[in-house]
């Protein structure tokens, strides 16, 4: 039974190692075809003079720079939080070695208050059963020594271990306040960078806000990447049914070879009880046989015994008296064995010292992601202004809404799903559009930054942007859509509040 448990656990650990891996593979071949479909899309563009192209740059590199400092942040808590764990374990693995000295050192005060040693023993000159006692209680001593020496032993091993993860994990916290610090100075500077294009370019955006031309524009170029998008999720989720068929064939095939290895394994358990059976039979019918032959040995041997004291007492009713020797023991005591010597210490290469793991790679559920309720929470909190369906100031219609907040402000998925967009688009800044399957897609425009890439799974609730004004927006706010199969649907109907 614990056989079969290990080897769940087991066979558990690779299905999630492979999952792990599958993931991997499947989140950098969408991040690389992501990038293919959007320069794909920048390169059918007709006008390459549009003034919010100016703006890309500077925006997108705040972007890349403010997700990794929340990269930074994360990991940084994650090392506190190791450190902190590996402080409780250092606290109670040090109590741990004082109670072990503690124990040994009574034991080497007991013995020595005794005054007993092996040579004492053997010189004492008492009877040979005394010292055969006091010998095998100094070989339990001994014994009982050299096991509180291994377990003390064991404890400065495993102290040393802690504090060197504990150092190693010091280190990186080290490094990562000063990689934290480099980013904040470079993110000031981005951001000063784009305050100086922005007034250099801002005529030319005021001109453009005011052509329809250039919002069907900006339109036309969403829809052809949710178009694209679109394409590429059903590609993945072919790719990935496929490879949930191997992954299921393969654990199939492992289950049937651990099923073969268990049914092998009790045969020759089965084989191994019948092959003790008849050697412990023959035993018993070997020791019956001696057990009769040393009966019938001391039969023999008593009754020669009693032959030789008749022959002897005969002897001496016709001879004079003869005095006994008593100085001879009847029987000479056994020589004690030597007690055994304490193990040697075996050097062992001390482990390398290890930090906080990494982060696991989140995995998506089992059937995929079910697509969107209605009732969702809102991305973020703000004013809405336009309404889906009507009529822009400057032309077109509404496709979404727009929320007016705070620059800065975390933008949170509606819902859990993959991200499949995260980069700059002309006419939205810094995009992102989550898959929910079912056909739902979510569009977060004209954020400041982009916390997620392409691949990232994320929850209900989770931050993957911060409201912004980019991609020649004049105040700060977030750009928010729902697709469903492409098209385009009221939000205000889905969202709540």
């Amino acid at each position: 039974m614990l056989a079969l448990v290990a080897s769940t656990s087991w066979g558990a650990d690779i299905t999630l190692q492979s999952k792990q891996q599958q993931a991997r593979q499947q989140q950098a071949e969408l991040r690389e075809r992501i990038q293919g479909l959007q320069k794909k899309i920048e390169s059918t563009e007709a006008s390459r003079s549009d003034a919010s192209v100016a703006l890309k740059e500077s925006e997108n590199a705040i972007s890349v720079s403010d997700r990794r400092l929340a990269e930074l942040e994360q990991r940084s808590a994650r090392v506190k939080a190791h450190i902190n764990e590996l402080n409780a374990q250092i606290k109670e693995q040090d109590a741990l070695r004082e109670q072990r000295q503690h124990e040994l050192a009574e034991q080497l005060r007991a013995l020595h208050s005794s005054g007993l040693s092996p040579w004492a023993a053997l010189l004492s000159g008492d009877n040979p059963q005394a010292i055969q006692r006091e010998l095998g209680y100094l070989s339990y001593v001994s014994k009982a020594q050299a096991e509180k020496v291994r377990a003390l032993r064991r404890s400065l091993e495993k102290l040393a271990a802690l504090q060197a993860d504990a150092n190693a994990s010091r280190d990186e916290l080290v490094q990562l306040a000063s990689e934290t610090k480099e980013k904040k100075a470079e993110l000031l500077k981005q951001q000063a960078k784009r305050v100086q294009v922005l007034a250099e370019v801002e005529d030319e955006l005021k001109k453009q806000r005011s052509q329809a031309s250039g919002l069907e524009s900006n339109e036309s170029r969403l829809s052809q990447l949710i178009t694209g998008l679109d394409v590429e999720i059903a590609r993945q989720a072919e790719l990935a049914r496929q490879a949930e068929i191997r992954r299921q064939a393969e654990a199939k095939r492992r289950a049937e070879e651990a099923r073969l290895a268990e049914i092998a394994r009790r045969e020759r358990e089965a084989q191994q009880v019948a092959e003790a059976r008849r050697v412990a039979e023959q035993q018993r019918q070997q020791a019956e046989m001696a057990a009769a032959q040393q009966t019938q040995l001391e039969r023999d041997k008593a009754l020669a015994a009693q032959r030789a004291e008749a022959r002897r007492l005969e002897i001496l009713a016709h001879s004079p008296a003869i005095e006994e020797d008593s100085s001879t023991p009847a029987t000479a005591a056994k020589a004690p064995d030597a007690p055994p010597a304490a193990p040697k210490a075996v050097a062992v290469a001390p482990p390398a010292p290890r930090s906080a793991p990494p982060e696991p790679i989140r995995l998506e559920p089992e059937g995929g992601f079910k697509g969107l309720q209605r009732g969702l929470a809102m991305p973020v909190r703000g004013e809405v202004q336009g309404r889906f369906g009507a009529d822009r100031p400057e032309g077109g219609k509404w496709r979404g809404i727009v929320i007016r907040a705070s620059e800065g402000t975390v933008v949170n998925s509606v819902a859990a799903g993959r991200v499949v967009y995260a980069s700059w688009l002309r006419g939205f800044g810094n995009l992102v559009i989550v898959d929910h399957g079912g056909g739902h897609l979510t569009v977060y425009g004209y954020n400041q930054s982009l916390l997620k890439q392409v691949g990232d799974v994320v929850t209900q609730g989770e931050a993957i942007a911060r409201v912004g004004a980019t991609g020649g927006q004049v105040e700060p706010g977030l750009y928010f859509e729902i697709r469903h199969n492409g098209q385009p649907i009221n939000p205000q109907l889905w969202l709540r509040g």
